[in-house]
């Protein structure tokens, strides 16, 4: 007999246990009454992520061995790195830079 799988629902949290806001998140913070912005966000607020790649990669649709696909998968995540950087040595151009 199966055991009954857990609920994915979360439990309600008490917004009033949420964490107290700092004077910094107060400053970066958007201040807006009524919809209307009185003062957009500044700082790490309005840059949330990772900075752009200066040549980023693209996405293709490449057909290739099994034998070769399964190599590179069974070593674990980053297995599309892995052959980017075999493909690459192969062309014999520099490693890209991290």
């Amino acid at each position: 007999m199966r055991a009954k799988r857990k609920s994915s629902r979360s439990s309600w949290v008490d917004p009033d246990d949420a964490p107290e806001w700092t004077d910094d998140q107060f400053d970066r913070a958007e201040i807006a009454i009524g919809g209307i912005v009185i003062r957009p966000a500044n700082g790490t607020l309005t840059r949330p992520g990772r900075p752009r790649s200066a040549a980023p990669k693209k996405s293709v649709h490449l057909r290739l061995s099994p034998d070769v696909l399964t190599y590179f998968r069974k070593s674990g995540p980053g297995w599309q790195t892995r052959i980017d950087e075999a493909l690459r040595k192969a062309a014999k151009l520099p490693a890209r830079k991290a």
